[in-house]
């Protein structure tokens, strides 16, 4: 988090050098390409049979129709629940997509478009984000993009890219991306907001059913429903990818380090941080000479 904190200070400062965009600019593909990798490594989990195929298609093509990202979560997981459990549907089902779509509402009502300078509201989005993520880290980019750029334009899509790779390139989760984004939307408090608010249910849940894991793994209804929301995790990271990585490729070059990338970690096994670096540098070296 500190890591972090430090370059979103770096980059508000000195984000127009020359130098900070080459290596930004060389970066962006590199964290394509990786992303799609642990895509692909969620994808032979998630998606394992053909009611789980079924509703990653199907949330794919509702996300790009706007349909809300927390809702597709849990509608893809009673769906898949349905389909596993028919001959045990009791109708209970319907009262239950009510209330998870008031409760979605109320939220979104609350985050919906507050003042991007303020921490409480930075806090409010990422505990948000933190109550509902499942299935992968990169599960967030989903939010953020649809949130954070398309709804509430707090930020561009070029910059939560740029956040995105300042995230992958120092170590820790994912989730650190949160700290950087905090940073550009309200400074010091928001990066302290935004990294608790998104940490913090994570705790208050493992804490709360830790002590009903092994009869919660026994459960067949709650064992379809993860089923289903897994394969909604992987359907929002394909969306999101898929409007990464056209953000990400904007010339030739760009094209050839996200191929010369996927090479690299598919064939060659390279590890991603060496590949980053490749990235950058490489960046670097064409935006002086181009």
């Amino acid at each position: 988090m500190t890591i972090v904190w430090i370059f979103a200070a770096i980059y508000v400062q000195y984000q127009t050098l020359p130098q900070i965009a080459g290596l930004l600019y060389g970066i962006k593909p590199v964290i394509a390409i990786i992303i799609v990798k642990a895509l692909w490594k969620l994808g032979k989990k998630a998606v394992k049979d053909i009611p789980t195929a079924i509703a990653s298609v199907a949330v794919i093509i509702a996300f790009f129709a706007g349909v809300n990202e927390i809702l597709l979560l849990f509608l893809a997981g009673l769906a898949v629940l349905l389909i596993k459990n028919f001959d045990r549907i009791n109708g209970a089902t319907g009262i239950t997509l009510i209330a998870i779509a008031q409760a979605d509402a109320q939220i979104n009502s609350i985050v919906k478009n507050p003042s991007p300078h303020g921490w409480g509201s930075v806090f409010l989005f990422f505990l948000k984000v933190g109550s509902v993520l499942y299935g992968s880290g990169y599960v967030l980019l989903a939010f953020l993009q649809r949130d954070l750029v398309e709804r509430s334009q707090w930020l561009t899509s070029q910059e939560l890219l740029d956040a995105v790779a300042i995230g992958q390139i120092t170590p820790g989760p994912v989730f650190t991306t949160a700290t950087f984004i905090g940073y550009l939307l309200a400074g010091n408090t928001g990066a302290i907001a935004a990294t608790i608010g998104i940490f913090l249910p994570a705790f208050i849940l493992v804490g709360l059913i830790n002590p009903w894991i092994d009869q919660l793994r026994q459960s067949v209804w709650l064992s379809s429903f993860l089923d289903g929301v897994n394969a909604a995790s992987w359907g929002l990271m394909a969306a999101v990818t898929y409007t990464l990585a056209r953000t990400a490729i904007v010339d030739w070059f760009t094209l050839l380090l996200l191929i010369l990338g996927a090479i690299a970690l598919f064939r060659l096994q390279i590890s991603s941080a060496w590949l980053i670096v490749f990235g950058g540098v490489a960046g670097l070296i064409w935006q002086l000479v181009a």
